[in-house]
């Protein structure tokens, strides 16, 4: 699998989702420099990075996404594009075609749950219209399901509805409440039960779909985890005087919209992060961040896995937001002991 820089170009976006991490809306016009994305993109293929994922905000409202992703291709780098469909007209799928290897469509459950989630009556028809023509263009697409506590019962509807649209991919995602979500959709995230009962029924839709539909649960198994730490960053094998590329160390790397880059997700705990780039460039935050961070890093990520790894009934987690849980305990621990 290629490893990954994802790019928050902006958190303008047509839509306030109640799930938002980022806090996107569309009254926020922030967004990063071409410039400063192009130079990143370069070092992160220097460092072996292989797919750029841009998102946002809406990614189809940044201007200069088209030029954005043609560097990138010129790099040999894979690109993909996450999107709530709603602008993927005529105008921005021919700025796409050649650009981009998949466009990912976030997709919450029925159309009148996709609406509640995305805070727009119009969210799912608005997506809808514009199907017809991204499969005419020829550009690979899938869909994006965020999986709470109360909508398991939709992922085979949503399951369908890939089929049905000639989608190539179903990734589903448990809620995180963070951002948006911290405040509007308070109690919604899949407790552990649920995410355990979320792994049987992606079984059985596999089973359903079988090679017609890629489908990808985002929630690890801790107990396969167990003979495999490597996987997690958990094992003991980092050396800083080993020189290896930063893809080898951590990915997916996330350039967040004010330009912070950080481990594996947005909003990351920031005793973690690598810099930013309007500071510096990110082949010197690498270099940094290999001598002074990683271990720091790797540390967590031991920490974490030999919590989740220990015998339990429900074995299956979201590794990202259990590892961000403990850097966030471990960050205001140490504050608290500070103060």
């Amino acid at each position: 699998m290629l490893a990954s820089i994802q790019l928050h170009v902006s958190r303008r976006c047509n839509l306030r989702c109640l799930h938002c991490y980022s806090e996107s809306g569309p009254e926020i016009k922030d967004s990063l420099p071409l410039a400063l994305l192009q130079s990143a993109v370069e070092d992160a293929a220097v460092e072996g990075y292989g797919h750029v994922a841009i998102s946002g905000g809406e990614p189809l409202m940044y201007e200069p996404l088209p030029e954005l992703l043609a560097f990138s291709k010129s790099l040999g780098m894979v690109n993909s594009v996450t999107t709530n469909g709603m602008l993927l007209d005529k105008r921005h799928r021919d700025a796409l075609v050649g650009r981009v290897d998949l466009i990912a469509i976030s997709v919450d459950g029925t159309p009148k749950n996709h609406n509640r989630m995305r805070n727009s009556p119009k969210a799912f028809d608005g997506m809808l219209r514009h199907l017809d023509g991204l499969r005419e263009s020829g550009i690979p697409f899938g869909f994006i399901f965020t999986l709470t506590q109360y909508n398991l019962h939709e992922l085979e509807w949503v399951a369908e509805f890939a089929l049905e649209q000639g989608a190539r991919s179903l990734q589903v995602h448990p809620l995180e409440e963070a951002g948006r979500a911290a405040d509007e959709l308070v109690g919604d995230a899949p407790d552990r039960q649920e995410k355990n009962v979320a792994f049987l029924e992606f079984l059985r839709v596999q089973a359903a779909v079988r090679d017609r539909l890629h489908v990808q649960l985002d929630l690890a198994d801790s107990v396969a985890l167990r003979d495999r730490p490597d996987r997690v960053y958990a094992d003991d094998g980092y050396s800083a005087a080993s020189r290896e590329p930063l893809a080898n160390l951590l990915s997916p790397l996330v350039v967040e919209h004010d330009g912070t880059v950080a481990p594996l997700q947005y909003g990351f705990p920031r005793e973690y992060v690598l810099g930013d780039l309007h500071d510096r460039s990110l082949s010197e935050l690498a270099e940094i961040w290999r001598e002074q961070g990683c271990e720091a890093f790797r540390r967590l990520c031991r920490r974490t896995f030999d919590k989740v790894t220990i015998g339990d009934d429900l074995p299956f987690v979201n590794w990202y937001e259990v590892l961000a849980r403990e850097g966030h305990t471990v960050t205001n621990t140490a504050l608290s002991v500070l103060g």
